[in-house]
């Protein structure tokens, strides 16, 4: 048989390799709304956009205070309008940020699906070598029948077990 000292990195290298391709057809299937509601999130969530507000609504308050001589406001206070338009944009950006956020949820999910899977797989993998281990420990005259410890480790999770076990515990709160 031939053993490499480290036969998991290519494994591990696969599976960041499968994750992240997943990412990337994830995003290059996004719907043109979605492509575009990413897009506007990355503009809104800028610090340019949080300037461009500044300076908009400072002009807007100024132009509309009779600060300016000769300049007729056609907001006055209490800006009624002004207050329109800040809630306009308020709805729209956050229904637009939702839109970014659902998409991401999405990709997460299936991210965490991804890490119970190799997590189960992991866990069946360490079992088995605590098994061979135990194995051979016991041929050599080692006594492990006095470790309880490792007797519960060396039995298998059960999926049903542990998922009724956290349902017990979600219940509770």
């Amino acid at each position: 048989m031939n053993f490499s000292l480290f036969p998991h990195d290519d494994k591990i290298k696969s599976r960041r390799q499968a994750i992240k391709t997943y990412k990337a057809k994830a995003d290059a299937r996004r719907s043109v709304a979605e492509k575009f509601a990413d897009w506007m999130t990355g503009v809104f969530g800028s610090v340019w956009f949080l300037a461009l507000n500044f300076i908009w609504f400072s002009v807007w308050i100024v132009w509309n205070t009779n600060i300016i001589p000769g300049v007729e406001p056609f907001d006055p206070f209490p800006f009624g309008l002004l207050t329109m338009v800040v809630s306009l944009e308020a709805i729209f950006l956050a229904i637009i940020v939702l839109i970014s956020q659902n998409r991401e949820a999405k990709i997460a999910e299936i991210r965490e699906e991804v890490d119970l899977y190799i997590n189960t797989m992991a866990e069946g993998e360490i079992t088995k070598v605590m098994k061979m281990l135990a194995i051979l420990l016991d041929k050599n005259g080692i006594n492990l029948d006095d470790d309880p410890e490792l007797a519960k480790m060396l039995r298998p999770i059960s999926n049903d077990q542990l998922e009724a076990a956290l349902e017990k515990e979600l219940a509770k709160k």
